[in-house]
């Protein structure tokens, strides 16, 4: 990998968290896509890569909990009555909701 020198003038831009699943997608591209990976890791744009697929999938997530939380019946309502149902079917939810992000953004 080559770097450059850096002669301490520019500024240092603030890098954006990469998280538990840009963690998941470098680990991906390491060991399956080791020729994406290399080119990501030569232009120096493999963290703001991880970073964005990492911005993507909460989003996505954002938007699949609420869905599958509705559709399983974890409402309000349950909440009050039965917490640890409720709580049962939040962790499901969010379970399922990973594992379609997992397929449509880090492991293609």
């Amino acid at each position: 990998m080559r770097r450059l020198i850096d002669n301490g003038d520019a500024p240092a831009k603030k890098k954006p968290p990469i998280g538990h699943y840009g963690h998941l997608r470098k680990a991906y591209l390491e060991g399956y896509r080791p020729d994406l990976y290399t080119a990501l890791v030569a232009s120096e744009s493999l963290y703001e890569h991880c970073a964005e697929i990492e911005a993507a999938v909460r989003r996505r997530l954002d938007l699949i909990i609420p869905q599958l939380a509705e559709g399983a019946g974890a409402t309000e309502e349950l909440k009050a009555a039965d917490p640890m149902q409720w709580v049962g079917l939040m962790n499901t939810c969010k379970a399922q909701a990973e594992e379609i992000v997992k397929f449509e953004l880090i492991y293609v």
